[in-house]
């Protein structure tokens, strides 16, 4: 097997340039300053270092010398703690875990309905579009509550709701069709410089917001 870390930096990010999870971990790689390589590539013909060092090919996978993680939850994990300046997660043990839970809710209750329609035809999905408009707006006082979501400061669940939040006209629910008070955070944390930064050139296509 070739040594990747006598190519490449410290860290290697494999993205694709699409995938709306690899878009969270990039998310955070820049919200923490870490320095690393980001490598675009196609899922569905993925280079050959990659399959060397993770034959499934999944999007994203972190490199670190003879680390390789492969689940984008668990590299916004580790990135956290190996980097832990600024942190995302709160510092209190019950604090931590109210966030990490949330995380899971949102993943099940938003980003399963994501998945599906982009995997559906655009008939198909013309329900579960609604379903997810109807359940991101379901939690409008949350977005408005707090400077950040469910927290007075900048964290990791933002990380994740982001990027779910910019693809939403992508895929045919206008951000019109929401609110002021969720446009309204979903503003603020688009012009943060580490999301800008964290978007691929596919995923400028996107949202036209910042353009």
């Amino acid at each position: 097997m070739t040594n990747i870390s006598t190519r490449r930096s410290a860290m290697t990010l494999f993205s694709s340039p699409t995938c709306t999870k690899s878009h969270c971990a990039r998310f955070v790689l820049l919200e923490k300053g870490i320095v690393a390589d980001v490598e675009y590539y196609d899922p569905t013909n993925p280079p050959e270092d990659l399959i060397e060092l993770n034959p499934n090919g999944i999007s994203p996978t972190l490199i670190e010398r003879d680390l390789v993680l492969y689940d984008s939850r668990i590299i916004m994990e580790y990135l956290d703690e190996r980097f832990p300046h600024p942190p995302l997660h709160p510092m209190d043990p019950v604090s931590r875990a109210t966030a990490r839970m949330l995380i899971k809710r949102i993943d099940q209750d938003w980003y399963q309905l994501l998945e599906e329609i982009l995997s559906s035809g655009e008939k198909k999905s013309a329900r579960t579009k609604k379903l997810l408009r109807e359940s991101i707006i379901s939690v409008t006082p949350v977005f408005g509550a707090r400077p950040f979501f469910m927290s007075e400061e900048f964290s990791m669940v933002d990380c994740v709701v982001a990027p779910l939040l910019w693809r939403l006209p992508s895929v045919g629910i206008e951000t019109s069709s929401l609110n002021d008070t969720i446009n309204n955070y979903a503003l603020k944390i688009f012009n943060r410089p580490a999301f800008r930064h964290s978007l691929s050139d596919a995923e400028k296509e996107m949202n036209e917001i910042l353009k």
